[in-house]
């Protein structure tokens, strides 16, 4: 059979589309503030550095430093760290050996296996069985906290002008 011929009264069939929308996006709300990302740098065991330090991140040390170091952060010597420096530092925690003088305003721990030959200033201190410490230590006191009161008196005071 052929083609069947369309009657010329009716219209051509027009495939249907459906209706058309439009899709627009929900508005999305800013995202969140993520919370501060913890930033710590390092110095790795391949590394051998001798200076000036200064930090107000964490410092993580796998690797030699000799000079002084000074971080506002918290300050990890690690297994195979050596470091030959004056530390000043908010805390320090020794896995490998120090020998210099450590100031730390917060606390230090020297872990099994740790050495440090140096005298010590600290609010605080740790120091496990299997390390070795070599030195004097200073215990500081936190500062008390100034707390102004009012004062009372029991003359009454006078409020008229002279």
């Amino acid at each position: 059979m052929g083609p069947v011929p369309v009657p010329r009264n009716q219209p051509e069939a027009v495939p249907m589309r459906g209706p058309t929308a439009t899709v627009t996006a929900a508005p999305q709300p800013e995202p969140a503030p993520s919370p501060m990302v913890k930033q710590v740098a390092a110095i790795g065991a391949s590394m051998n550095i001798k200076g000036e330090i200064r930090t107000r991140e964490e410092l993580y040390v796998d690797g030699e430093v000799e000079g002084s170091l000074e971080s506002h952060s918290l300050l990890t010597v690690g297994p195979n760290g050596k470091v030959r420096a004056n530390i000043k530092a908010r805390e320090v925690v020794v896995f490998g050996s120090v020998r210099g003088n450590v100031d730390v305003t917060e606390k230090i721990a020297i872990r099994d296996k740790g050495s440090l030959i140096g005298d010590i200033k600290t609010a605080g201190i740790s120091i496990d069985d299997g390390a070795y410490f070599k030195g004097s230590i200073d215990i500081m006191r936190p500062e008390p906290k100034v707390t102004t009161k009012p004062v009372k008196t029991d003359a009454p005071v006078s409020t008229a002008a002279v």
